[in-house]
């Protein structure tokens, strides 16, 4: 009896990084760099230099190109597709996950790539429970200019997770692409929500204390003041985590401070920047749901309170919502 071959092939995984900025074009990159059959979702002089040039990523971990690469502004130009790793900023979700509902099919998992902890909860109750999994990444990246991103630091590594904490076959899917990708590490989360958790109490706590204060970490954390207020904003997130059943472990802030204090002293985080340059930013994201929350469970959070209404003033004016008089802007629609 002859032998019977069967040869089955790998089939790359269809995937859209919606938001093609510092996490969305490095992840995504590595990810085409892999053989992923990957589509960014640019606009503007980007989209046209990603199309006529490719994706450039300068790396701490070595450059690469993507070219040709595919980028779209549309979403209905792409159609469903067996993934959407959503990297935009947190003021952006809602419009995001309208647009990209021409690219959500009956098997697309929608991986979110912000600071956050309430990111999961706004993308379904846009999209539905469906799609929507858990995640979060670390890495130091930038859009360098129209068509080039810029990976200035940390080893770029990436934790998602089931909300219901189960070990799906999607996100085993999603984790064998990530892990044939070089320059990064990935793992399956085993309870995704606090790791999300984690991640916010430290880097909502720093962002915030260093855009009050305006000044990088190494002077940030020298100051005894200023050291206590980091601490203490630390403190409130455990506090909430713990008053809504989030299992944080019990030295969470010592391991964050101590994250801390490894920093190099020039160091400062995205939100502060974009608060000190003037840009809109993640302060609702990663400060002021800790107010809302707090305030919904009971729990105190002062310093993120006092943090929070200072600046939001300013965040308002860089998203355009009001004029510099205190009117709402008239060039806006």
């Amino acid at each position: 009896m002859p032998w019977l071959c069967i040869f089955i092939m790998d089939v790359p995984m269809r995937i859209a990084i919606f938001g093609t900025g510092g996490v969305g074009g490095y992840f995504g990159g590595r990810l085409a760099q892999a053989g992923e059959d990957v589509v960014f979702i640019a606009r503007g002089a980007h989209l046209e230099s990603i199309r006529d040039q490719g994706l450039r990523v300068e790396s701490i971990a070595g450059n690469f190109s993507i070219s040709p690469a595919s980028v779209e502004e549309d979403p209905h130009k792409v159609g469903p597709v067996d993934a959407v790793i959503l990297a935009v900023k947190g003021c952006q979700v809602e419009a995001a996950a309208a647009s990209m509902k021409p690219m959500i099919g009956p098997k697309t998992v929608v991986l979110p790539l912000l600071n956050g902890v309430d990111i999961p909860a706004r993308l379904s109750a846009v999209l539905g429970h469906g799609p929507v999994i858990g995640g979060l990444c670390r890495i130091i990246a930038l859009r360098g200019g129209p068509g080039l991103i810029r990976h200035l630091g940390a080893n770029p590594s990436l934790c998602f997770g089931e909300l219901n904490n189960t070990r799906s076959a999607r996100v085993q899917n999603l984790q064998a692409a990530f892990t044939a990708a070089e320059g990064l590490t990935v793992t399956i989360s085993s309870h995704i929500v606090a790791d999300m958790w984690e991640k916010l109490l430290f880097v909502g706590p720093l962002g915030a204390v260093g855009a009050v204060s305006r000044v990088p970490v190494g002077l940030l954390r020298s100051v005894p003041e200023t050291r206590a207020m980091l601490r203490q904003a630390m403190q409130e997130v455990r506090n909430l985590a713990q008053a809504r059943s989030i299992p944080l472990p019990a030295d969470v802030v010592d391991r964050a401070f101590a994250i801390v204090d490894r920093m190099a002293g020039k160091s400062t985080t995205s939100m502060q920047r974009d608060i000190m340059e003037g840009h809109h930013s993640e302060l609702t994201d990663q400060v002021g749901v800790i107010v809302r929350l707090g305030i919904e469970s009971g729990v105190a959070t002062p310093i993120h309170s006092v943090i929070y209404h200072s600046l939001l003033p300013q965040e308002m004016l860089a998203r355009g919502e009001v004029s510099v008089t205190g009117q709402p802007d008239s060039r806006r629609k």
